[in-house]
């Protein structure tokens, strides 16, 4: 049972450290970790990403990481500090693991091709020379090739604990030193060939797993590459240098030139250009930006030299939340990866005790020490959990990967479970369903170059009003026009002189039916009406939903005529006027009568609902409060990445059903055989290993899972 995580005293306030700790292997090892931490006091919430082999502790002040550190050490892993970028990818342990799987690789063939030989029927000094090459070769390749398993049992066993790789390295020793034992007294049988088949074998699921684990978090790296590497920074002076992007500060003056990508997020100062923001917004067709409009770290700038004041640099851009988002899809502590935690616990003293009972027993039935060890290191060998480990977060980890390249990124890996299990889904209406960007209903009112002045003063004004109509006239192809006296007034609008004549942005004198700013030229006045735009799929996802067998419904805190026109346009119940507290009463409703509500919203008022959801979505565009609560995010316009998160996260749900299956019939199947006698340290080796890549190569499956659901 897992422990009670120990709180810090109630108003203290507690930081964030996060570790890399290489010797996660399994289930068995994220339980081990979080139920350790959690008896230490002052830990709040210690959190294990599988994926990213971290851990990130939220802890009082009091504890310092060298206590944690040590606190990780006596659980049996060794830890670090994270690197001042916690976001990016280090594929060490990747290159580790396969130089030792091309030496395990190597000896295997080798000591394969001489024992060819002996099973030919090589025999006398012949048979012997070929074992004591295969041991010249084998001895070398085990240390070397073994050191992964080798050094995480021994860090175990130092701390009087056991895990997985105490009964692998065990299995690999004994059927060495066996064989060493035989070469030496000039024994019939030699097992260095099963002995190194194992390792390959082992570390060919780790290499995979660890490749596997790479190509989901590549995403991120690949995310993060998109920022530019530094900008020419014009100092106040009139110096120009280059600075490099992890040293850009909130307040320098970016140069950024045609074609270069820009490395921190900004505002425009001088300048128009036209940006590439598809790792943002999904979307490939360019949009047009210039003075006062926000642009971020990784769009690229494709027609004209522009100069951005930066607002936001390295680890604070807009890039580097997204990237931190998609770091977090890595283990959680779902259902199934309690299931496999408690299999994965007891795993080692069950399989020792199995393997002395074997070996008692075979000893018992006349077998002889030799023949009982041989059987014993067999049982040992096949029972390795590796297949039940990586039942649930090989699942997860590809599913969450294949997610993101749709757009969607998956917070949590339990969030997958609850999505497969959502039987309603309940929508805010602005920013959700539609897209929370008031936009012109129509630019009709127009005529000669008023389009180029109301551009100009559009860009003059931070009003969410004057953005949009400012990004709807540059999407028309408009140049703003220069004007002169530009003065905005906060609560009315923004005032110019346009060749002597007074021009204006305001909001209108009179109540209008709709949103609306009024355009003032000299003594002639239009109204422009405004409306938030749906999302073109809205009505397509929610058919989409409905056919998975969720209802949807709208939930809502705008006025009763907007909310009733969402409900008709979509066929679906709507509830206007509705506060945060009325959400969760709702909320509360559907889980009274058994319902799995599924919470997509955006705005701060839909914080408290995305929190208390069975499961919950929140767009991109959302303030902060709701990505933080939700479980998924996702980005683009388009809102068929909620369905195709059910879709996915069902087909994932499946898998992992599949691989628990399949580890239980492959242990049912292979210990009995094992323990009877009928297998050889060779073929454990290889049987072990094998039900290893199945789980995770029927788990890669879901890579072109969200293709395929599209």
């Amino acid at each position: 049972m897992t422990a009670a995580l120990a709180s810090p005293p109630e108003g203290a306030a507690c930081i964030d450290s996060r570790f890399t700790v290489p010797s996660i292997k399994c289930a068995g090892c994220i339980g081990k970790i979080e139920r350790g931490l959690g008896e230490l006091p002052g830990v709040a919430v210690t959190r294990v990403n599988f994926s990213a082999k971290r851990v990130a502790v939220s802890h009082s002040p009091d504890l310092t990481d060298a206590a944690i550190i040590e606190a990780l050490l006596h659980l049996g892993f060794e830890a670090q500090p994270m690197a001042e970028n916690p976001l990016a990818q280090d594929d060490a342990e990747t290159k580790k693991l396969l130089r030792a799987l091309a030496v395990a690789g190597f000896a295997m063939m080798n000591i394969m091709l001489l024992s060819v030989a002996v099973w030919s029927g090589a025999d006398g000094i012949t048979k012997e020379l070929f074992h004591w090459l295969s041991a010249v070769i084998a001895l070398p390749a085990v240390a070397y090739a073994g050191r992964p398993f080798f050094a995480s049992a021994w860090m175990a066993l130092r701390y009087r604990r056991t895990n997985m790789d105490v009964p692998i390295s065990l299995g690999v020793l004994l059927a060495t030193g066996m064989s060493v034992y035989e070469v030496l007294t000039g024994g019939e049988h030699a097992y260095f060939d099963g002995a190194v088949m194992l390792l390959f074998f082992l570390l060919a699921g780790r290499v995979l797993d660890a490749m596997m684990r790479d190509r989901a978090r590549s995403g991120i790296a690949s995310l993060l590459g998109r920022m530019g590497r530094g900008a020419q920074v014009a100092y106040p002076d009139g110096e120009t240098k280059w600075v490099a992007a992890e040293s850009l500060a909130p307040g320098m003056e970016m140069q950024v030139a045609a074609g270069e990508s820009l490395a921190a997020d900004g505002v425009i100062l001088s300048g128009q250009s036209q940006f590439d923001r598809s790792m943002l917004t999904g979307e490939s067709a360019p949009e047009a930006a210039g003075k006062g409009d926000t642009v971020h770290a990784g769009t690229i700038n494709l027609v004209a030299p522009v100069v951005v004041r930066v607002t936001a640099a390295a680890q604070d851009t807009a890039i580097a939340d997204i990237a931190r988002l998609m770091d977090e899809a890595g283990q959680s502590r779902s259902r199934y990866v309690r299931i496999a935690d408690r299999a994965a616990r007891l795993y080692a003293p069950a399989v020792h005790s199995l393997a002395a009972l074997t070996f008692v027993g075979w000893m018992l039935a006349g077998a002889g020490v030799h023949q009982s060890l041989l059987i014993a290191i067999a049982v040992l060998i096949i029972t390795c959990p590796c297949a039940l480990g990586l039942a649930v977060p090989a699942a997860q980890v590809v599913a969450a990967g294949a997610l993101m390249k749709r757009g969607l990124l998956i917070k949590d890996g339990s969030a997958l479970e609850r999505l497969s299990e959502a039987t309603e889904a309940l929508f805010d209406k602005t920013g959700t369903l539609t897209l929370g960007e008031p936009r012109p209903a129509t630019l009709e009112m127009f005529e000669g170059d008023d389009a180029a002045i109301a551009l100009a003063l559009a860009q003059a004004s931070r009003h969410p009003l004057s953005r949009g109509l400012a990004a709807a006239l540059r999407a028309e192809g408009t140049n703003p026009a220069n004007l002169t006296d530009i003065a905005e007034t906060p609560g009315e609008g923004v005032r110019a002189v346009f060749d002597g004549e007074p021009v204006a942005l305001l909001r209108p004198e009179t109540a209008v039916d709709t949103i609306a700013v009024a355009f003032h030229r000299g003594t002639r006045k239009s109204i422009i009406p405004f409306s938030d735009p749906w999302r073109e799929d809205a009505g397509e996802a929610i058919a989409a939903l409905a056919r998975q067998g969720i209802d949807s419904a709208i939930l809502s805190g705008d006025t009763s005529d907007a909310v009733r026109q969402a409900g008709d346009r979509f066929g679906i119940a709507a509830t206007s006027g509705m506060s945060p507290a009325d959400k969760l009463a709702i909320l509360n409703e559907h889980r009274a009568r058994g319902g799995r509500v599924l919470m997509v919203g955006d705005g701060l008022n839909d914080g408290p609902a995305l929190a208390a959801a069975h499961v919950s979505i929140a767009p991109g565009t959302a303030s902060d409060v709701s990505q933080q609560a939700a479980d998924a995010v996702f980005v683009g316009e388009s809102l068929m990445p909620v369905v195709l998160a059910i879709r996915v996260a069902r087909r994932t749900m499946a898998v992992v059903r599949q691989n628990f299956a399949f580890a239980v019939v492959y242990n049912l199947f292979a210990v009995p055989i094992a323990i009877l006698g009928h297998v050889t340290p060779m073929v454990a080796a290889i049987a072990m290993s094998m039900s290893s890549l199945i789980v995770v190569g029927n788990s890669l499956r879901l890579a072109g899972a969200a293709r395929r659901t599209a």
